[in-house]
This record gives structure tokens, sequence and C-alpha cells, in this order.
């Protein structure tokens, strides 16, 4: 597993797109993983035959560790290097030895091949995906395997079905919500016959197993026992010693029901937001400041633009012009465009604004920004938020994307909510909550009449802005979007 930076340590594997016996060559990609920023692809910096798959989908994996192992020897093909009977595409091998070395590999190549093995491209040819990838110049270092364990002994069976054991021995299969169970019951999933598909623990197992009566150490067990077992106290608290001293054991719900609860692991993007969020909540003291303002121009020019012909074929919506008035506000006043330095007690000024757009996709919330969003014509604005905003969906969004912020705009009004207050992408001072766009009596020019009104709301760290800077960059921000002609006096 290659090193994916910026202080993360592991990544879980989502998808092998290669099994044992497969023929892979330099920059081919193998696998997806998920780190805490994003899902990418990992190409294999070898020429051979996948020798052996060392973690299933869905395992995290720390950086350092071998995911994947490539015969590398140069007669190896594919005809010579499976067998007529091999096993199906999705088995993971544990204790077949290769015919020749293999050479041990992680995604970012975590061993040097063979002498005889041809020689891997260079890693400048490579086009890296993540941080740290290339070939390691130490010596290839694999743990020593522990002996393969199997339901009921080397031959055990559960239920008629072979036992499969766990891979490379070193870890019974079985999802978290079984662990867990396998935890509150006491039950060492070592000894667990699996009943499961590909030798996977079942909570009907683990049940299995929490009632199971212990055997016997010998013919005198019993006696013994029956010698050593203390002696109940007798009166009104013997029942609460009897329950005590031998608890009942936990009755498996008939036809292994569903729970009435599901526990859902925490890991990758919701981790890392988790994370984030309470560091940023309980470091940076939060103020959050509100205005509701009459965008009625801005909608009426936001179909001004769609029938322009430069700007016809981009997205065109009122978040690209929220999104242009943030950045002019910074700019007019820079100091809010900053984060706070805890060690060395610095305020950071920064020059470059890297508007974040907080961008909810299936593996959860993430925040990529558009570098030097300042520098960009609104057709350059529209188009990079476009970009943005598709690769987030798509899952594409790199760790590269999300780096670098500088201030963030979040636009909860897509789901129907006024506004909210927004929590600090953490090394930020300011974020911007957008709420829902809607028809509202309000007075103009002197008459209530039906206007088109939202609400903004502007989060920013009180260390380093304090209550006049941000006032002033939120009643920029809604003067803009009342009077849109100021962007041209402002110079936008």
């Amino acid at each position: 597993m290659p090193d994916v930076g910026e202080g993360l340590t592991e990544a879980e594997i989502l998808t092998w797109y290669v099994a044992p016996g497969d023929t892979v060559h330099d920059g081919m990609v193998v696998c997806e993983v998920e780190t805490a920023k994003a899902a990418v692809e990992l190409p294999i910096p070898y020429d051979g035959v996948v020798h052996e798959l060392r973690h299933p989908e869905g395992t995290s994996v720390d950086v350092g560790q071998v995911i994947i192992s490539v015969d590398t020897t140069p007669t190896t093909t594919p005809a010579t290097s499976a067998p007529a009977t091999a096993a199906p595409a999705s088995a993971v091998p544990t204790t077949a030895a290769p015919a020749a070395p293999a050479a041990l590999a992680g995604a970012a190549a975590l061993a040097v091949p063979p002498q005889t093995s041809p020689e891997p491209a260079s890693a400048a040819t490579r086009q890296p995906v993540l941080v740290g990838y290339g070939v390691s110049d130490g010596p290839s270092r694999r743990r020593p395997r522990k002996p393969a364990l199997t339901a009921g002994g080397a031959t055990g069976q559960a239920n008629g079905k072979p036992a499969v054991p766990a891979l490379n021995g070193s870890r019974p299969l079985a999802k978290p919500p079984v662990r867990k169970l396998a935890r509150d019951l006491g039950v060492a999933l070592d000894g667990v016959p699996p009943t499961g598909p590909d030798g996977i623990i079942t909570r009907a197992d683990v049940h299995a197993a929490a009632t199971r009566p212990e055997p016997p150490a010998g013919p005198g067990a019993d006696v013994h026992a029956a010698a050593t077992r203390p002696e109940p106290p007798a009166g009104p608290r013997a029942d609460v010693h009897a329950a005590a001293t031998h608890p009942r054991p936990a009755e498996p719900p008939a036809g292994d029901p569903a729970p009435p609860v599901t526990r859902i692991p925490v890991k990758g993007v919701r981790r890392a937001t988790a994370q984030a969020m309470v560091a940023s909540a309980f470091s940076a003291p939060h103020v959050t400041e509100f205005v509701t303002v009459d965008v009625t121009r801005t909608v009426k020019l936001v179909e001004v633009l769609r029938r322009d012909e430069e700007m016809r074929d981009l997205r065109v919506n009122p978040l690209l012009l929220i999104a242009r008035a943030l950045v002019v506000a910074i700019r007019r006043h820079p100091e809010i465009n900053a984060s706070w330095d805890e060690v060395n007690q610095e305020i950071v000024l920064k020059h470059d604004i890297n508007l974040g757009i907080a961008a909810a996709t299936p593996r959860g919330l993430i925040v990529p920004n558009i570098k030097d969003a300042h520098t960009k014509s609104l057709p350059e604005l529209a188009r990079a938020l476009a970009e943005l905003v598709t690769t987030a969906r798509e899952g594409k969004t790199s760790p590269a994307d999300m780096r670098d912020g500088t201030v963030t705009l979040t636009n909860v009004g897509v789901f129907g909510v006024d506004t909210g207050t927004p929590i600090l992408n953490p090394g930020e001072s300011a974020i911007l909550a957008v709420g829902a766009i809607n028809l509202r009596p309000w007075v103009h020019k002197g008459k209530v009449r039906p206007r088109h009104v939202m609400t903004l709301a502007l989060s920013f760290d009180h260390r380093l802005v304090d209550g006049e800077l941000g006032s002033k960059v939120l009643a920029d921000v809604a003067r803009l979007l009342e009077h849109p002609k100021r962007f041209l006096v402002w110079g936008a």
C-alpha cells in the first residue's frame, strides 16, 4: 500500500480488478482503494503473473503492508502459471507456494523484483496516482505466515461444508457486526467453524459457538469442577449470586433474523470528516452571522447569462454568481483569506483564493476547491465549477483537488433549507452557507411585492477574524447579489 500522503496512514481496498493467475503489466490498474480523501485506482509497477492477493475487498490496510504479490519470472506465462483445474477468479490462495521466487509488491512497489525479472519502467515514466508511488530501494520484506486455520482443525468441516481457511491464516473472515457480536458474547472467532460463503463466519455461527458446552479436559474434569466450584451463599441473595457466577448463555435468534439496528463502520471519508469537524469545532472559536437579502436581480441576471453566446454551453445558476460575489468580497477584504498557526502563534495570510465547494457524494461530503478562483473570468469559473461537481459525484476527485483550500462555500439551499451554521474546514478561517431562494413578500420601492429572497450565513474563526471584518465580507456578498451591477463597479 503506497504512502497516500497528508498524514493518512491507511486505505480500504474497494475492488480488485485482477485475480491470482492473471497476467499484469507495468502501469496496469489492479485495484481501487479509498482513502479518507478520495477513491483512487492503483497501478502495478511490474510485468508478470499475479501470485497472491493478500487482502480481500473491504479490508483496511496500513501504508507499507503488502497487498499483492506478482511472479515476475520471465518464463512465466498464463498457460504455465495456472493449471487446468485452477481455482475460480474470486479465490484467494493462501498456502500454495510459487514455482519461482515472487516479487512482493504493494500497488506502490514495496519490494525490488528478482534479478532475473525484467527491469520495470522507471518511476519517472509512470503517472503516479498517490504520493509515494515508485519502487523502494530497500530489500523486499515478507512477514512470516501464520498456520492456516480451518474450521474444526486441519481437515474440519462445518455443517457438511468444507471449511475455508482465513486469508493467510491470520484473521478469520467475518463482517464488523459479527465481530462485535463475538466480542459481546466472549467468543474467539479463531475457533468458530464458518458456514457462510467463502468461509465467512455468520451470526448463527457465533451464537452456536457461544452456546456450545466446553469439553472436559480429562476424565476427572467434572469431579474436579464440582470440587473447586464455590458454594453459592444461602439466603435471599442466592439467586443473585447464581446469576452472577453462572450467566445464562445468549439464545440464538430463531432463523437468524435481521438485527433491530444496523451498525456501519466509520471509515474513509466519513471518519476523516468526523475527525476534522471535531478538531475544528473544538479548536477554532466559531462565530456565525446571518443576512437575508433580495436576490431578484441576480435571478434575472442568471436568465440573461444563460442566453448569452459565450455562456450558452455552460451551466449558469445562482451559485455561480454567489461564488463570484464571495471571491470579490475576499479581494476587497483579503485579511479574511487566512489561517491560524497554533504552533508558531502566527496568522498566515494567503494570497491565492482557492475556493472550496462542499459536494455531497455517495462516499460522503467532500470539499474539493477551485485553484486561483480570483484569476478566473466568469466563463472560466463556470467551467471549473461544473467540472468540480461532476468529478465529485463520479467519485473521481483526487487528493490534490482537496488540498490547500482557503475558503469554503456550502449550498444547503438545494435541500430546501433556509441556512445553517456551518463548521469551518480545518485550516480555513471562513465558510459561507447559502440557503434556498424562495418567493416571499418583500418591501420593494415602498410596496410589498413578491421577491426572490435568500439567507446567507458566514461562519468565521474569531481568533483572527473579528466581528467587523466578518460583517464587512458578508455585507459585501449581500450587496453584490442584491445589486449585481456592483460587479462592474468593484472590478469583478
